[in-house]
């Protein structure tokens, strides 16, 4: 095995909940996998709790087993940044990974990274959810350049997030890898287990939506779609699984006003990691219907659990979606969406779809993207 080199990664992590710090857990162990050394630095304060939108910001349980994660960064405090900054400065790691997915986080981040980068011995590369938000801001742009112009490269996982950095820099480094598998929820359940533990009807099929629910995920469209009279015929719901990060009144009186209320079974507390696979086990496809995006990793927890799924025609989500082949991808209105639905269970498509994920699912390993980060360190390295 050759030499591996020492990383400092900076985002959310244990104790914080979510994606980005299950994503953040999950490529620390493979870098370690690849000979690397690795510690993760997390929030001591992410969000102030005004700002944030959900019951919660942390999990209940331990620490995830064999990681180095310590609490440091106050995402708030300029003194804290400075500090952290000019101590990973002298500690001269070989790579500071930070992960960048909101422009809040660009005074924190971008301050640290400029003082590390001053080593000029540490490489800073930035893993790149956004570049531009779903949810724009006054302001946004602004932060975002000071956050660009502190970094030696970038790793991205859909195109349409390297198509939006060139408003902020032409010649940055970049390696373009799919987000990868989501593949620490535990093995799947079987489909008929998965509707007993939640206490569903197991003579009922189900379609799922799957995580935090903000605007700009479509679930409107989603409910609209749903209550097409095609659908009708079919003993069909549909799960809706994660909490509210919006107000939910307007999906609720959707669901009243277009008769829904018995066809909708709401799930809106965080869902949390051991009994993601039973939402996941229970349902026939997952359902994306979103009005914007860049990448998803509730795609990549449907490829883990080879789960077909339908997308929209929106950022990098076509990109890792093929149609036709391992589910759809439609325009994000509530007609296409309710047209794919339709195909799916008049022309009995879900088992050549599961056949198919099979080997689709290959494309998305994490040592894919350990390479990416190794590919565009070696590049500023230079």
């Amino acid at each position: 095995m050759s030499k591996g080199i020492t990383i400092k990664m900076i985002g959310p992590a244990y104790p914080y909940r979510g994606g980005l710090a299950s994503y953040n857990e999950r490529l620390a162990k493979e870098f370690i996998a690849c000979n690397h050394q690795v510690t993760l630095e997390t929030f001591r304060l992410q969000y102030p709790d005004l700002l944030f939108p959900g019951k919660t910001q942390f999990v209940d349980g331990p620490a995830p087993d064999h990681l180095s994660i310590v609490r440091t960064v106050n995402s708030i405090n300029p003194f804290n940044w400075i500090k952290i900054g000019l101590r990973i400065k002298k500690e001269k790691p070989d790579m500071l990974m930070i992960r960048y997915w909101l422009p809040f986080m660009a005074p924190a981040l971008g301050t640290i990274c400029r003082l590390v980068r001053s080593n000029k011995h540490t490489r800073v590369i930035c893993l790149a959810d956004n570049i531009i938000p779903h949810e724009k801001r006054p302001g946004d742009n602004l932060l975002t350049r000071y956050f660009i112009n502190s970094i030696d490269g970038m790793v991205a996982m859909s195109q349409s997030v390297l198509d939006d950095i060139h408003q902020f820099r032409d010649s940055l480094p970049h390696a373009l890898c799919p987000h990868p598998l989501y593949d620490n929820y535990g093995p799947k359940t079987d489909l008929i287990e998965a509707k007993s533990l939640l206490g569903l009807d197991r003579h009922t099929n189900y379609l799922l939506f799957f995580g935090f629910i903000r605007e700009y995920k479509g679930l409107d469209l989603l409910l609209e779609a749903f209550a097409d009279q095609r659908l009708r015929k079919f003993p069909l719901k549909l799960i809706i699984a994660g909490e509210f990060y919006t107000k939910p009144d307007p999906y609720l009186k959707l669901i009243q006003q277009l008769k829904l209320s018995d066809k909708v079974i709401l799930r809106t507390d965080f869902i949390i990691e051991k009994h993601v696979t039973r939402y996941f086990g229970a349902s026939d496809m997952v359902v994306q219907p979103y009005k914007s995006a860049t990448q998803s990793g509730v795609t990549q927890i449907g490829y883990h659990f080879e789960k077909p799924m339908l997308v929209t025609n929106v950022g990098g989500l076509a990109e890792i979606i093929p149609d036709q082949k391992i589910g759809y991808v439609t325009e994000p209105n509530a007609k296409a969406i309710a047209d794919a639905l339709v195909d799916f269970y008049e022309n009995k498509r879900k088992a050549e779809f599961e056949h198919n994920i099979l080997e689709e699912k290959k494309k998305f390993s994490w040592a894919n993207l350990v390479n990416a980060f190794m590919t565009v360190y070696h590049e500023v390295k230079k």
